[in-house]
């Protein structure tokens, strides 16, 4: 193992160690919103918490700090980078990492999911999200190794080609996942809301979303010669 490998894993467990520790914040604080908004359990369908002026106070509270997360992610994913494309593998991973610790520490603290399978209220920005707790943690474990490669490829002076059709594949996919949650999300209400969440549509989104990874990451190492033919 070079130097600078070491150096970019040494860098890589910082931010790690970061988001493990966001994550846990994020759960206590669930846990804490679990006991306000739903004193009865945290189960499917959902009843609605925001019928009073209280309720709504409180909705619009967790929204911004759902908003304020992003924005320290953010945030941290400019500090830790050297330049753009740096940062913007550094969100994806702290994102990443977060996001599934989360889940670990919310099985730590209060035993929950009790199955990856369990129903979860994803965000609220700008509509509710909600779908299966494997759909999230899958989603993440892609982007995670989408931004290890391009952490390791960045520092080794070979970093990201993006193409406008690489831009295009993510920008898709992403907006495919994105709307199996928000379908999901849609009817969090209703007594057969599992049926809601399309997971062949997922599918699509997180196999084209993991295919124009690939296919950026496979692009930039075809030598020049190779790539005029």
């Amino acid at each position: 193992m070079t130097s600078t490998t070491r150096q970019m894993l040494g860098r890589l467990l910082i931010g790690i160690l970061f988001g493990v520790a966001f994550a846990y914040i994020e759960s206590a604080v669930v846990v804490y919103l679990r006991e306000i908004f739903h004193p009865n359990g945290f189960t499917f369908p959902m009843q609605a918490f925001d019928l009073t002026a209280t309720g709504r106070r409180l909705l619009l509270t967790e929204i911004g700090r759902e908003a304020a997360t992003l924005v320290l992610l953010l945030t941290a994913a400019w500090f830790f980078g050297n330049n753009r494309q740096e940062q913007a593998a550094w969100f994806l991973a702290l994102f990443a990492v977060w996001d599934i610790f989360y889940y670990v520490w919310l099985k730590v603290l209060i035993d929950w999911p009790a199955s990856i399978m369990d129903w979860d209220i994803l965000f609220l920005i700008p509509v509710i999200w909600a779908a299966p707790v494997l759909a999230p943690v899958l989603a993440s474990a892609v982007a995670f190794a989408f931004a290890v490669a391009i952490l390791y490829r960045s520092a080794h002076s070979r970093p990201l080609v993006v193409t406008y059709g690489d831009w295009l594949g993510w920008l898709v996919s992403t907006a495919i996942i994105i709307i199996s949650f928000c379908l999901g999300g849609a009817h969090i209400g209703e007594r057969d809301y599992a049926e809601y969440f399309h997971w062949p549509l997922f599918a699509v989104g997180l196999g084209a979303g993991a295919m124009a990874c690939v296919r950026s990451l496979r692009q930039c190492d075809v030598p020049a010669f190779a790539a005029t033919k």
